[in-house]
C-alpha cells in the first residue's frame, strides 16, 4: 500500500507536465498526494476498521474535496452526489487504489473477491475489475514469490493475452485500466529495484501519478520500500492519513505473529 502513496506523490509533479528523464529529482517542494493516495487511505481505512469500501472512498474524498490535479470529472460526480451509485467506470482509478487488500488478506480468492468489491462502488464496467484483479493479483504474487516473471505470466494468460496484443507509447496519456495496466506490468518486468520502478513509472510519461502509484504499490511488494523514501512521503502526508497507514501496518505485522 505505501508503494502506491510513494508512487503517487514522486508522479504527482508531472501528471500534466511530463518527464523522460530518469534521472529527475525525486521530491521537490511541489510533489504532494493527490486522489490516488486519498482512494488507497480510504480502502485501506475501510480494512482497518470493517467499513463498507464505498462508504469510505466517499467520506475521504469528501473530506479532501480538491487534492492536487483533482478528480476525475464522473467521479467528482460522484463524490459530490448524496445518493452514489456506480457508473460503469473502467478508469484506472479501480487500479490504483485497490493495493491494500493483497496485504491485508492471504489467499488469493479472498485477494480477488475483495479487489473486486473495491472496484464496484464506482468501476463496476468489467474492465475496471479486470484491472482492480490484475493489480491485486500481481501484489499476491509478489508478495509470495518474489518473482516476477510469475507477474508477467499470470497477466498475460489471465488478464491481459500478450497484452493485449497492443503496442504501448512511452507518453501516451490514456486513463483506462487497460490502457494502464499492462504498462505498468513492462515496467516491473524491466525493473531491478524500488527506486529503479518508481523512475521508470514516472519517465514513461502519461498519466504519470497513477503509472507510479500501480508500479508503487507492486514495487513494494517485489523489493521493500527504502526507508528514506518513505520518510519523504510521510513528511507530505497529514496527520489522519498517516494513522491510517500506522494503523494498516500495525494490524499486518500483528498477523504475521499469529
Amino acid at each position: 500500500m505505501l508503494g502506491a502513496i510513494i508512487g503517487d506523490v514522486v508522479g504527482s509533479r508531472f501528471e500534466f507536465h511530463n518527464t523522460d528523464q530518469y534521472n529527475f529529482e525525486l521530491f521537490t517542494q511541489e510533489n504532494s498526494y493527490t486522489d490516488d493516495t486519498i482512494c488507497t487511505i480510504a480502502i485501506a481505512d475501510a480494512i482497518n476498521t470493517g467499513a463498507d469500501y464505498g462508504s469510505k472512498l466517499h467520506e475521504w474524498c469528501r473530506k479532501y474535496p480538491n487534492p492536487m490535479g483533482s478528480y476525475g470529472g464522473r467521479f467528482a460526480q460522484w463524490v459530490a452526489s448524496d445518493t452514489p451509485k456506480p457508473y460503469e467506470s473502467f478508469g484506472n482509478g479501480s487500479a490504483m487504489r485497490v493495493s491494500p487488500v493483497a496485504w491485508a488478506f492471504d489467499e488469493l480468492d479472498d485477494v480477488l473477491r475483495e479487489a473486486e468489491r473495491t472496484a464496484i462502488p464506482t468501476h463496476n464496467h468489467p474492465e475496471g475489475i479486470r484491472g482492480a484483479q490484475a493489480v491485486a493479483h500481481a501484489i499476491h504474487l509478489a508478495r509470495k514469490t518474489k518473482n516476477k516473471s510469475d507477474i508477467i505470466i499470470t497477466t498475460d494468460c489471465k488478464y491481459y493475452p500478450m497484452f493485449q496484443c497492443k503496442q504501448y507509447y512511452a507518453g501516451v496519456f490514456d486513463e483506462t485500466c487497460q490502457g494502464t495496466v499492462p504498462v505498468c506490468m513492462k515496467i516491473i518486468e524491466a525493473s531491478t529495484s524500488f527506486e529503479d520502478a518508481i523512475r521508470r513509472a514516472i519517465s514513461w510519461g502519461g498519466d504519470s501519478d497513477t503509472i507510479g502509484a500501480i508500479v508503487g504499490s507492486i514495487a513494494e511488494a517485489l523489493y521493500g520500500v527504502p526507508s528514506h523514501i518513505s520518510h519523504e512521503v510521510f513528511n507530505r502526508l497529514p496527520s489522519d492519513m498517516l494513522e491510517v497507514i500506522a494503523t494498516f501496518y500495525k494490524r499486518l505485522n500483528e498477523k504475521s505473529y499469529e
